[in-house]
């Protein structure tokens, strides 16, 4: 290190450089800051290389246009760019501090190198070599040096591409027995956050650059918040100017938890489950910016726990939204708010209905439902069995004298719903499994025994076309069609 050149500045360098590392970042939303800047550089692979024993080391290599020695200067200063300056479309950056700050929140020593065409160059900010020094010195490596980095070799067997090396991490360790079962749990968060954030550039989107990413040679797959090959986009996208700049706000309903499989319900919640994910997803340039919120603007609740709203803003409004370093937090300013309070009006209304009508596209004055909800004069709800349905009828048609005893038994089951249990159930995304659909050779059989009591064809069509719109028999058309077209020929 003795050999290496140096470049030095004001004398203020080791307090400033300590304390913009307790800025708050996550191991996660640091890399991802490091991805972004990946995208600026229009790579389409990113290679993530942890190494969790002995020098333990986390690499960022990308196939990126890299930098010349110009580049990479500015690249490694504080601030090195003007959050009001005009950017390029596809940036993701603001501040020019998110390389430094989110990577020495990590660790005590930043090695970035670069690559264009024959030219290799390196700079390493080393904490412990700055308080030593107390400038600025931003260490500029040798051949020799560039030869020790970590995965050097993979850079250099590319045309072009950037790799960033952090080592010494002592925060990434701090309170860690286990340093590398801690590692490897973070490692899995990373992947998780990974997959969402850059969920867009993963699918290739139309309009970017499809990106992939790499994790120890593993491929991150996407991890879609929205399902949108299953979702149903709740209204038309809305539009919003602001200067001169376009808003658009795409609000969907997830399809009901019942039809989602265990991957899926793992992909949209995580952790801390499907409700809490709910709200708008703020995306810049297609990146995700904030996820699982309402603003403030609706609780979030039960009946709106499949609500999810999409919503891209470009680079050059940043400061409306009060964007911090980290991209991990933003506030949409009041012009944005009342026109998002609109959206939020009209969704909440259709989660309620998907999570009511068990994701069919109902409407409760059109269908004959098997249970009725009922206000009660107490300002309360009651459920009771729809005593008009057509199966209720049958049997009662069938067997009159069964009509007292038949009562009795849909009032006790009435009174007998565990609701407490349900509550439970249901906050714990568990899947109901008699919420779901029945097979279609089953219904088929029920219609046609239904259909067997019809003394005529006529009767026959008419209860066919009754059933149309009665719960569960609308929820197959092709077998009520099929019943149909038979008795019709």
């Amino acid at each position: 290190m003795a050999d290496m050149q140096v470049r030095e500045t004001p004398p203020f360098a080791p307090v400033l450089m300590e304390s913009t590392r307790a800025i708050g970042y996550s191991l996660e939303a640091a890399i991802a800051d490091i991805i972004d800047n990946s995208i600026a550089a229009k790579a389409g692979k990113v290679q993530l290389f942890f190494f969790p024993v002995d020098d333990a080391y986390v690499c960022i290599l990308d196939d990126g246009s890299g930098m010349d020695n110009a580049q990479i200067d500015v690249a490694m200063q504080y601030g090195s760019k003007s959050p009001t300056d005009i950017r390029d479309a596809s940036d993701l950056g603001r501040y020019g501090l998110g390389l430094k700050t989110a990577s020495l929140s990590q660790c005590r020593v930043l090695t970035v190198v670069s690559k264009q065409g024959n030219t290799v160059i390196g700079r390493r900010w080393d904490l412990d070599y700055v308080i030593e020094t107390g400038t600025w010195s931003l260490l500029i490596l040798d051949e020799d040096d560039i030869e020790q980095v970590p995965h050097i070799t993979d850079l250099k067997e590319q045309e072009n591409g950037t790799l960033v090396v952090w080592q010494n991490l002592d925060r990434l360790l701090m309170g860690e027995l286990d340093y590398e079962k801690s590692l490897g749990r973070k490692m899995d968060d990373v992947r998780q956050h990974l997959g969402l954030v850059f969920h867009r550039y993963l699918s290739g989107e139309a309009g970017i650059k499809r990106l992939e990413i790499f994790f120890n040679g593993v491929k991150i797959k996407a991890a879609d918040p929205f399902l949108l090959k299953k979702s149903t986009q709740a209204m038309d996208t809305e539009t919003l100017i602001i200067r001169g700049k376009k808003i658009l706000v795409k609000p969907y309903i997830l399809p009901h938890i019942s039809k989602m499989t265990e991957e899926e319900k793992n992909q949209l919640g995580g952790k801390e489950g499907i409700r809490k994910q709910q709200g708008f997803y703020v995306y810049r340039n297609k990146r995700l910016l904030i996820w699982g919120t309402w603003f403030r603007m609706m609780r979030q609740g039960e009946l709106s726990k499949l609500a999810r709203v999409m919503v891209d803003i470009p680079n050059d409004l940043d400061d409306l939204w009060t964007l911090d370093i980290k991209k991990s937090h933003a506030i949409p300013p009041a012009e944005v708010r009342n026109n998002l309070q609109i959206v939020i009006d009209r969704i909440a209304d259709k989660s309620k209905r998907t999570w009511t009508f068990r994701g069919k596209k109902e409407t409760s004055d059109t269908v004959e439902h098997v249970w009725t909800r009922l206000k009660t004069p107490g300002s309360g709800v009651a459920y009771e069995i729809n005593r008009d349905h057509p199966l209720v009828d049958q049997i009662i048609a069938d067997a009159p004298e069964v009509r007292t005893k038949l009562e009795s038994l849909l009032r006790y089951i009435e009174r007998s719903i565990p609701l407490n249990q349900l509550y439970v159930d249901l906050n714990n995304d568990e899947k109901i499994e008699n919420d779901t659909e029945i097979e279609e050779a089953e219904m088929r059989k029920t219609l046609e025994q239904m259909l067997s009591a019809m003394p005529s064809s006529i009767l026959r069509l008419e209860m066919l076309e009754k059933l149309e719109h009665t719960e569960p028999f609308c929820m197959y058309p092709d077998v009520l069609h099929d019943l149909k077209v038979k008795e019709e020929s």
